[in-house]
């Protein structure tokens, strides 16, 4: 979960040097920060660096990172009008940056291990176009939805055409699996998200399913991911992917039973727990191993993205840990 960060002195130093974005569309920086976690801790896959808002722009909504705030679109979208002008575009061509990226990576890890690529899911990237930045309460973007629903769909489908487009030309490039992240697609209950958000995030999974096989690249395992979605992973599975992700707030063997046990879990250690004593950090990371049972499908991992403030020797330690007591 988003792997390389502020939390890595190495990646802070690229960070004195260069933007965000900076690191995003130069591919042999975003190689090198991909790899920074690679080196130093014993994780079983690497995740692409890049950021999901990086199709926001193609699509007709500039954005830049404000240092210490975090993203900003230049001119958030507030009117069904907005939400009308946006462009489809070419991934290969207008996020090819990101490809090459993925190319060298490769090249660069020779299967040491897999690396995981992804990309912002409809509701995530909506409500950063709306709401200009980061929400508390998703005000505008729920405005749109509950008063525009012809104009927010169109939009969103809008969104899930590029998306899964953007997902498959990753699995061209050469990524070995690909996760779907709508980390705000909490904000919503059960029939808002049946209503609003199914139909355009199962669009993605569906293309990610239909004509691989045929372009010669073949399907790549699927992985569907949100934050505060204990009351959604039924409808997520729904949606699709073959590994649903469960954040903290809810135990993962419940979690799993509302998935269902023919799909596997990414979950579900709180980030936060890293902050503290690694006593504790060890005796929640049995509590979630226990809860998963040793069944078949478990991706241990956090419930979110590492914190900047962690210890990387926390970090360390708990892959460790993870690993030896799965070997036993």
């Amino acid at each position: 979960m988003r792997q390389a960060g502020r939390y890595m002195s190495e990646y802070r130093a690229l960070r004195e040097r260069y933007s965000l974005l900076d690191l995003c569309r130069t591919p042999e920086l975003a190689m090198e920060v991909t790899l920074q976690p690679v080196r130093r801790i014993d994780v079983d896959a690497a995740i692409l660096f890049s950021d999901l808002l990086l199709p926001l722009a193609p699509l007709g909504i500039p954005f830049d990172f404000i240092r210490g705030e975090g993203p900003a679109i230049e001119t958030p979208l507030r009117s069904d009008a907005d939400l009308a002008r946006i462009r489809r575009f070419e991934p290969r061509e207008e996020l090819g940056y990101v490809l090459e990226a993925v190319r060298q990576i490769q090249r660069a890890l020779k299967r040491r291990v897999p690396l995981i690529g992804f990309a912002g899911a409809p509701f995530t990237l909506a409500s950063y176009a709306i709401e200009g930045g980061h929400s508390s309460n998703f005000a505008h973007t729920k405005a749109l939805m509950y008063g525009h629903p012809k104009a927010w769909h169109q939009f969103c489908d809008t969104i899930a055409d590029v998306i899964g487009e953007y997902l498959v030309a990753q699995i061209e490039a050469g990524v070995d699996a690909v996760m779907v992240f709508d980390s705000w697609v909490g904000a919503l209950n059960a029939a808002d998200y049946r209503e609003f958000i199914l139909p355009h995030t199962r669009k993605i999974f569906e293309r990610l399913r239909s004509d691989l096989g045929e372009t010669g690249v073949g399907r790549v395992p699927t992985i569907h991911f949100g934050v505060g979605t204990g009351a959604l992973l039924h409808l997520m599975r729904e949606a699709g992917g073959d590994v649903i992700g469960a954040d903290w707030r809810t135990p993962l063997d419940e979690a799993w039973e509302r998935i269902g046990s023919d799909r596997a879990i990414q979950g579900n250690l709180d980030p936060t727990l890293l902050l503290g004593p690694l006593d504790r950090v060890f005796a929640a990371t049995d509590d979630v191993l226990a809860r998963a049972g040793g069944r078949p499908g478990h991706i241990f991992n956090f419930g979110h993205g590492i914190l900047p403030t962690t210890p990387v020797e926390h970090v360390q330690a708990l892959a460790r840990y993870v690993h030896q007591k799965t070997r036993q």
